[in-house]
């Protein structure tokens, strides 16, 4: 009796194995008694009877994906490799199509996908097919999802991961977009420059506008300082004009100009007039300015006449070229008329 024990337990433990099964999450198990379709089998325990009814295969209710690499050329004769990827699904209620009617599914939509592929991408060319790719993607989905619902599946989407023209092609795509880029850099460059450029010339019109501005205020002030010191030297000298006043004036700022430069350290010379008759001429008009302010500086009872005047400026004339004469260190430029 203790021996059969053990036998009625194996027996029991293989028919419970045999009779009781259990489906996973997201699968359906399809049954068929006799070699016919029996039942769908969802997640969770279930049992069958041995013998007759058997587990005739599976169905996997996850989304899947298929990746599908289509070779084809375009319009412009260029080949090229488009990667395609198809998301899919069982649709629930119709396991039955989807296990019976279908041997292969991924066969299936790679045979629809090459077709579609193959009549869209013909038509453009390689430029607009980077541009139109989702069109293929969705002409692609809409296929898939006419031929492939009465077969039991769905489609979630249609996507173009990849398109891949030949190596030369690639090469040459890129020279071209280089080339591009360079252009597009040296525009910018040169608009940069031409902004610089502006607006230095900008500045530059400023700071000379600024600068004419300031020598102008400058003169104009110099202008009133002369009036104002005329008007005072009239006020202070009664009977004389406004030309022998300009003539004093003139005559001050010479000498103060020729004591500034011989008492400057950084002035070693004074470039003089160079004409023949230079020394002539400054006497001259040292001279005329001597008599032109004669009447200023002097009073009416004692100033001279231009009569009077006349001779002893052309003694003083005549006694300077004679010491040019003799000098042997003569003035640049010198020349002396008379030796002409």
């Amino acid at each position: 009796m203790l021996e059969i024990i053990p036998v009625l337990i194996i027996l029991i433990v293989g028919i419970f194995l045999l009779t009781f099964f259990t489906v996973s999450q997201q699968t359906v198990v399809i049954i068929e008694r006799f070699g016919k379709y029996n039942r769908m089998c969802n997640p969770g325990l279930h049992f069958k009877i041995p013998l007759i009814e058997r587990k005739s295969g599976t169905l996997n209710m996850r989304i899947r994906q298929l990746d599908v690499p289509v070779e084809t050329k375009t319009e412009d004769n260029v080949f090229v490799s488009v990667s395609i990827s198809v998301q899919y699904f069982v649709l629930e209620s119709k396991e039955y199509e989807a296990f019976y009617k279908l041997q292969n599914a991924e066969s299936q939509i790679t045979s629809y996908v090459f077709d579609v592929v193959r009549a869209r991408v013909p038509k453009m060319i390689l430029d607009r097919l980077f541009d139109k790719k989702d069109e293929i993607a969705d002409a692609v989905g809409a296929e898939l999802t006419d031929i492939m619902e009465q077969f039991g599946y769905g489609i979630v989407k249609a996507l173009v991961t990849d398109i891949d023209p030949d190596a030369k092609v690639k090469a040459a795509m890129n020279e071209i977009n280089e080339a591009e880029r360079l252009r597009v850099a040296a525009t910018e460059r040169g608009e940069a420059e031409k902004i610089l450029i502006v607006k230095e010339a900008e500045g530059k019109a400023q700071s000379n506008a600024l600068r004419g501005r300031g020598i102008a205020d400058e003169r104009q002030a110099i202008i009133e300082g002369l009036k104002e010191s005329i008007d005072d030297f009239q006020k202070s000298i009664a009977g004389t004009g406004p030309m022998e006043v300009m003539n004093l004036v003139l005559l001050t700022q010479y000498f103060d100009s020729l004591k500034e430069i011989g008492t400057s350290e950084n002035s070693n010379s004074i470039f003089m007039p160079h004409t023949p008759n230079a020394l002539s001429d400054m006497t001259a008009q040292m001279r005329d300015a001597l008599v032109q302010a004669s009447p200023v500086t002097n009073q009416p009872q004692s100033a001279m006449t231009a009569q009077e005047v006349e001779p002893k400026n052309n003694d003083i004339k005549e006694t300077v070229e004679e010491k040019i004469e003799k000098s042997d260190d003569k003035p640049a430029g010198y020349f002396n008329p008379e030796n002409a």
